[in-house]
């Protein structure tokens, strides 16, 4: 909402590893990292979707390797929290149905030989491989926070994440995995200044009360997890508005994958391309050029070339190198847009071929990305900060 040209309120969210959404993501990736550890040019699209009492995993795959997805749904959702019977769903009780087929040699044809590579273009090694599907990819970085994220997704990610970890260390024993946070942020003149109003709802046990839920989460969630600096008097708060959230997960909603892009990628903050990233090999552009054109944003406002910016990029399925590329940083930038274009092309590459090298990317390593987004963990390769000294040169 705008209330006028200097002053801005921007609101993100965030949502558990229990919600139900994110239980599909995780049980994807959890099957992509299965077969990659085994096959790591394998062509994987895995999707599930749940409700109560049920797991369906279907897709297209393509790999010397093989994974039980039973026995990998079930670790995932064991893993996640889903343990207990009366919960509606849980890891050892519930229907696990496979709908898993080989990939089409048409789309298998044309990422492993590109149409440069069919036109007999002759170049290196990273020509060869053609983007898994057309499409347009973005990322994003600014200076609002450490990690170079927007404020109010950062802040939305770190409750959902303080959610998960008091169920787990037993400080708050009735949560139950399922929740969900959103934050609103007062941006005056583009500066993050206060924040105006925080939601958290999170799935609990029938005999926790909602006093005692609001206290709890006030005091172990929201105090320990957000600057005491953005927070005043007029700060609002809504803690399970909607009073009782006992049933919840699969069993009070179904799921699905790739249906959290914005909480996986910015918040809002910046446009998404639309495609999801779960369940996908990094030949599938969607994902894997998304976390180029993050790395590529992140390392750019690092150098110190712009206070933020925001890259977009798109290609054609088979073809390695991309249709177009643009950036924008909103006035902040002493470079034109046509020269940080140039210093982009001259130290990224984004070939797949070359995006799966630079960042590592066909190794197992898809599950931790399953919740609490994609960008600013500083343990995921596309984080890296090591462009820096090339750009300001």
């Amino acid at each position: 909402m705008i209330t006028n040209d200097k002053l801005k309120l921007i609101t993100s969210e965030s949502v558990t590893e229990g919600h139900p959404d994110k239980v599909c993501d995780r049980i994807s990736d959890a099957f992509l990292d299965e077969i990659l550890a085994q096959d790591p040019n394998a062509r994987v699209a895995c999707e599930t979707c749940v409700t109560t009492g049920l797991v369906f995993v279907f897709g297209e795959v393509t790999t010397s390797g093989y994974a039980d997805i039973s026995s990998v749904a079930r670790r995932a959702i064991r893993e996640i929290g889903y343990t207990e019977a009366n919960l509606g769903f849980d890891a050892d009780s519930c229907a696990i149905m496979n709908a898993l087929h080989g990939q089409s040699p048409d789309i298998d044809g044309a990422v492993s030989s590109s149409l440069e590579t069919r036109n007999q273009i002759k170049a290196d090694k990273y020509e060869k491989t053609g983007a898994g599907d057309q499409g347009m990819m973005y990322g994003y970085a600014c200076r609002e926070t450490d990690e170079y994220m927007p404020m109010p997704i950062y802040l939305a990610h770190r409750l959902t994440r303080g959610l998960s970890k008091a169920r787990k260390t037993g400080l708050l024993p009735y949560l139950k995995p399922d929740g969900k946070s959103q934050v609103t942020v007062s941006y005056e003149n583009g500066i993050p200044k206060r924040i105006d109003t925080i939601v958290v709802s999170t799935q609990h046990a029938e005999e926790a009360s909602l006093e005692q839920i609001q206290y709890d989460i006030k005091k172990h969630i929201v105090i320990p997890n957000i600057d005491a600096n953005f927070l005043d008097e007029n700060t609002k708060y809504f803690i399970n508005p909607s009073g009782r959230f006992v049933k919840g997960g699969p069993a009070g909603d179904s799921g699905l994958t790739g249906r959290k892009i914005i909480a996986d990628t910015y918040g809002g903050i910046c446009p998404h391309g639309g495609g999801a990233f779960s369940g996908k090999d990094p030949t599938k552009v969607d994902r894997s050029a998304a976390y180029m054109a993050r790395y590529v944003a992140k390392n750019i406002v690092a150098a110190g070339l712009a206070d933020k910016i925001e890259i977009q990029v798109s290609y054609a399925i088979g073809v390695a190198r991309p249709v177009s590329m643009y950036v924008n940083t909103f006035g902040t930038s002493k470079l034109s847009d046509e020269k940080l274009i140039t210093l982009i092309n001259k130290h990224f590459d984004f070939r797949p071929a070359a995006i799966i090298e630079t960042l590592g990317l066909n190794c197992p390593i898809y599950s931790k990305t399953s919740a609490y987004g994609h960008f600013g963990n500083p343990e995921f390769s596309w984080e890296k900060l090591d462009k820096i000294k090339d750009l300001q040169k």
